[in-house]
């Protein structure tokens, strides 16, 4: 069996393949790929995506750790100090549905938007479980499609995607998505 390392290095060489940045024999899908890894191996994958990010490739990688974004939507809606003293006082609930409401995947994706998407582009997303359950990929991926139709997007999961069902960690009941396709 393929071990992460061999599976990374196979996934470099396909994103800066045309076919890939271009979503040929996708059947005029979107083009969103998932990455499957054990949650074991988080630090060889963000070992990996930092290497990728610097290094000199026939694409540019747009990397979007979720939780870096879920802290600066936070610092723009002025609350990111005061989210410890809510909790204190309010609760992990209240803080939970304060967030569904103030960090929806719309907000996510509208924070992800940058101009101008260029040719060659690789959106990268990682950080899926250190969100959760403030934000789930199903609903990101399904707010992201129409700003970001035109590049390729890299989902980085620490779970299990069988072509319908993403199961975070491998343990987590499983949330429907099929617009994606696995990647090796």
């Amino acid at each position: 069996m393929e071990g992460v390392k061999e599976r990374l290095d196979r996934l470099k060489k396909l994103i800066q393949e045309s076919d890939f940045l271009e979503g040929k024999g996708l059947s005029n899908e979107v083009n969103i790929r998932i990455f499957c890894y054990d949650p074991k191996e988080e630090m060889i994958i963000r070992h990996f995506i930092k290497r990728i990010s610097s290094e000199s490739l026939d694409c540019r990688i747009i990397h979007y750790d979720l939780y870096e974004v879920f802290l600066n939507i936070c610092k723009d809606k002025r609350i990111l100090d005061r989210i410890p003293a809510l909790e204190e006082k309010k609760g992990k609930e209240f803080i939970h549905k304060q967030f569904e409401k103030s960090c929806d995947a719309k907000t996510f994706a509208s924070k992800m938007q940058y101009e101008i998407h260029q040719k060659g582009d690789v959106v990268v997303l990682s950080g899926i479980g250190k969100v959760f359950p403030f934000m789930r990929v199903h609903s990101l991926l399904e707010a992201m499609q129409p700003l970001f139709n035109d590049v390729p997007i890299l989902v980085f999961y620490p779970g299990d995607f069988d072509g319908h069902y993403v199961k975070l960690f491998n343990k987590l009941k499983a949330n429907e998505y099929y617009r994606a396709f696995k990647l090796i």
